[in-house]
């Protein structure tokens, strides 16, 4: 029998390249009748809406600057520390939630970006940027990772010159990056209202919350039935609920539009191989094998392996080799500093520590980092 990991992929934030889209939600592929009504109501409208705090913060802050044009006062509001603003992916926040925080992921500051400049009569354009798979974990859940940004056009009224491609500004929150040349594609809003249901349904997943999960994949989905991320995310709710005879269908929906979604194709041989077709779920792995290579953390589970067992160069080669297809990703860069560590490297590990702690995109990853840093700080170069 195949062993597959018990693990599950989803999507965050938003695509990294645009799929082909699905025409409308298939008949008969939700099911209401399975799922408790939601902890707390899932409200669309609520996504964009200002908060008191936040209509405050208009007339009395951003109101009184406007000699330097609504644009330029929004921009250095959200950009240049006025609102001393921190990236954080520990969960996706609405604008209100991500201006009372201060924080956010780069499409929860989007979203409060765009409920001022909708609020100050800016035009707004809605990017997803598009660059190579960046892959993610949280407990056995692997997300791959999107990223948008927001792009300001001027106030019809803003007389100083005819409207054009110049006269529009990109506001990008992407954390420990150069954005010059990042190439994106347009979406509209209710794509971006399906990215927002899709990652907090992701973030329900991880907590447990298969009910919260259910109802936030629905509505995203209603926002947008051309959104296919949602779908598979939908899938995974029906696998972790028990239900994979409901999962096939939602998997197999995803790949009719694209065959090499690599999400959907891994999430399928898991659902065959709990139906017990293994036959079938192993022709579903090696599609999966001749479309995506290396799975994503296929190299670190080995490393983690071997610095179980002690093997610790074994396991520095093993995390070098996701370091060097993910260099951004806090978490390899982590792990590679601890089997230098164990090897006796102390500048190695501090060195890897330190672009850990650079990267990582959450305060408890932050902290433990520079906890570890700390530490090293006492031992002997």
């Amino acid at each position: 029998m195949i062993q597959r990991a018990a693990a599950v992929f989803t999507l965050l934030l938003a695509a990294c390249a645009p799929l082909p889209s699905l025409t409308r939600a298939p008949d008969g592929i939700l099911h209401d009748e399975l799922f408790a009504a939601p902890t707390k109501r899932v409200d669309a409208t609520q996504v964009f809406a200002l908060s008191d705090p936040m209509r405050k913060y208009l007339r009395d802050e951003l109101a009184g600057q406007q000699s330097k044009g609504a644009r330029q006062v929004l921009i250095d509001a959200v950009s240049q520390g006025q609102l001393k603003l921190e990236y954080d992916s520990v969960m996706t926040r609405n604008a209100a939630e991500a201006f009372d925080a201060k924080a956010g992921n780069c499409l929860s500051l989007v979203i409060m970006t765009a409920a001022f400049a909708k609020a100050m009569n800016i035009e707004v354009t809605y990017n997803s940027a598009l660059f190579g798979d960046q892959w993610s974990r949280d407990s056995n859940v692997y997300f791959l990772n999107g990223h948008v940004n927001v792009t300001l056009g001027r106030r019809p009224q803003d007389p100083k010159v005819l409207y054009d491609q110049l006269e529009l500004m990109t506001v990008d929150f992407l954390p420990g990056s150069d954005i010059r040349g990042l190439k994106s594609v347009t979406v509209g809003e209710d794509t971006i209202l399906a990215m927002f249901m899709n990652n907090r349904a992701a973030e329900a997943l991880v907590r447990g919350k298969l009910d919260d999960a259910y109802w936030l994949a629905r509505e995203g989905i209603r926002q947008n039935p051309e959104y296919p991320a949602v779908y598979n995310t939908l899938g995974v709710v029906y696998l972790r609920h028990g239900n994979p005879e409901l999962a096939e269908p939602v998997f197999r929906r995803v790949l009719q539009s694209d065959p090499s979604n690599t999400r959907a194709l891994a999430n399928l041989a898991l659902t065959l191989g709990k139906l017990g077709r293994e036959a079938e779920a192993a022709a579903i792995d090696r599609q999966l094998a001749r479309a995506e290579g290396d799975a994503p953390f296929h190299h670190f589970n080995a490393g983690l392996a071997a610095m179980e067992a002690g093997d610790f160069k074994t396991a520095r080669n093993l995390f070098r080799r996701e370091v060097r297809r993910a260099p951004e990703y806090h978490e390899f860069h982590f792990w590679l500093g601890l089997s230098e560590l164990r090897l006796g490297n102390i500048d190695e590990a501090r060195g890897e520590f330190s672009l850990a702690l650079e990267a990582s995109t959450t305060p408890r990853d932050h902290d433990l980092y520079a906890s570890k840093l700390a530490r090293l700080s006492t031992l002997g170069r």
